[in-house]
């Protein structure tokens, strides 16, 4: 065992659940009939998105606080994050009437700036991105003698997301395994540790965006590495290296490591809406995700843990989430559409795709591109079906009618 693994323990994460005792939801984890029989497992929703800022991140900032020494409550803290983290740190901190100061990256939206100064922080906006927001935030406890609060490269924070495996324990019995987001690894690394520690059997799965995989490259090559950055929907665990702190931990208790992409997240995010009528952004789905494509190496009908770890989503970004995630099950389909242009040549088209019971949200027509013919015309149409199977029927009933078609991507 590394000094590194060695310096979180058991121990410490049943200390931070004292310390931070009801100031912390202890969130539902209920088990899904519908996500059970989609997925294969026996699934149990851990909500963290219930949580009052949104997030679990509020567990391992408090942990952090509570510990602080009087002297260092009173010069404050720093952060930097461009959401959940600020938001946790922001809380706690003025709960027990400590300064917090958050450096948040110029480009946050302006609604997580909003968030954060209204649970009682100064936000600095900083930098074109977390790394330069970040080092401003240390430059700041340098010249104000604060403390920085870590989003998760800090022991006494990886305790404080530890303190949802002890729940996860209590609430599901006879836990066989636990699926878990990963970005720096403070919240698997906690998890994992409080649940191997009680009980070995239970196996500990970590998901990670595919463009930004850093815990598992980090595994694999037995050290930390920097991967060069890139965007994801699952803004909340796009880290572009695992910590250093936390990798140790991961390695020692983590037993798969598996990737989704953009699509299967979307997907997730639309599936808890439209079945479990829950809200999570695209970190908070991404375990669910690994679950609904069947990446994990789990056996049918184990009893299955899965955490929801955020749900603040801006409703933008939601909105093109929806309907992406309508596109890849199917249910939003765009085809270009060859016809006569004559009269009565669309109310035909039309007609056939009512037959099929497709409902017509959206029509585009073009004479000049896309090499018509003098005569003919082109028609983009935006059509909400019931799925794949919809789909391929009203394709074979275009085929048959002679309609030159392709998909719309």
């Amino acid at each position: 065992m590394s000094s590194t693994t060695a310096s979180l323990t058991l121990t410490d994460i049943l200390a931070a659940r004292e310390r931070i005792g009801s100031a912390v939801y202890r969130t539902p984890c209920t088990r899904s009939e519908m996500l059970s029989r989609m997925t294969g497992q026996s699934v149990f929703l851990k909500l963290e998105n219930l949580q009052m800022t949104g997030s679990f991140k509020e567990r391992g900032a408090l942990n952090k606080i509570a510990m602080l020494s009087p002297e260092q409550a009173k010069r404050g803290v720093v952060a930097a994050s461009a959401g959940n983290h600020a938001q946790g740190v922001a809380y706690h901190a003025t709960r027990r009437g400590i300064r917090a100061v958050i450096v948040m990256p110029l480009t946050t939206p302006l609604v997580k700036v909003t968030a954060t100064r209204g649970f009682g922080a100064e936000v600095v906006l900083h930098g074109g991105n977390y790394d330069e927001a970040c080092a401003e935030a240390t430059r700041l406890c340098e010249v104000q003698g604060m403390t920085f609060i870590h989003p998760f490269d800090d022991p006494l924070v990886i305790a404080g997301q530890g303190t949802i495996g002890l729940e996860l324990l209590e609430q599901v019995e006879d836990l066989q395994a636990v699926v878990v987001p990963i970005g720096g690894g403070g919240l698997i690394g906690g998890i994992a540790c409080a649940v191997k520690g009680i009980k070995p059997s239970v196996r500990v799965i970590g998901v990670q965006t595919s463009r930004l995989p850093s815990m598992r490259d980090a595994v694999l090559a037995h050290h930390p590495v920097t991967l060069e950055p890139a965007t994801t929907i699952a803004d909340g665990i796009a880290v572009r290296r695992a910590g250093d702190v936390t990798f140790p931990v991961v390695e020692r208790f983590v037993d798969e490591i598996v990737t989704v992409d953009e699509d299967e997240i979307a997907s997730a995010i639309l599936t808890l809406l439209e079945r479990e009528k829950t809200l999570a952004e695209g970190a908070g789905a991404t375990a669910l995700a690994a679950l609904l494509q069947r990446r994990t190496s789990l056996a049918e009908g184990m009893r299955t843990a899965v955490l929801v770890c955020g749900g603040n989503i801006d409703v933008t970004l939601l909105s093109r989430i929806i309907e992406r995630g309508l596109v890849q099950d199917g249910r939003l389909i765009r085809l270009r559409i060859h016809l006569l242009d004559k009269p009565g040549a669309l109310a035909d088209l039309t007609q056939l795709i009512a037959r099929h019971r497709a409902n017509i949200v959206d029509t585009l027509h073009n004479r000049a591109y896309y090499g018509v013919n003098l005569g003919d015309t082109v028609i983009d149409i935006t059509m909400e079906t019931r799925g794949r199977e919809q789909v391929e029927e009203l394709l074979s009933a275009l085929s048959a009618e002679g309609y030159k078609h392709s998909r719309v991507i």
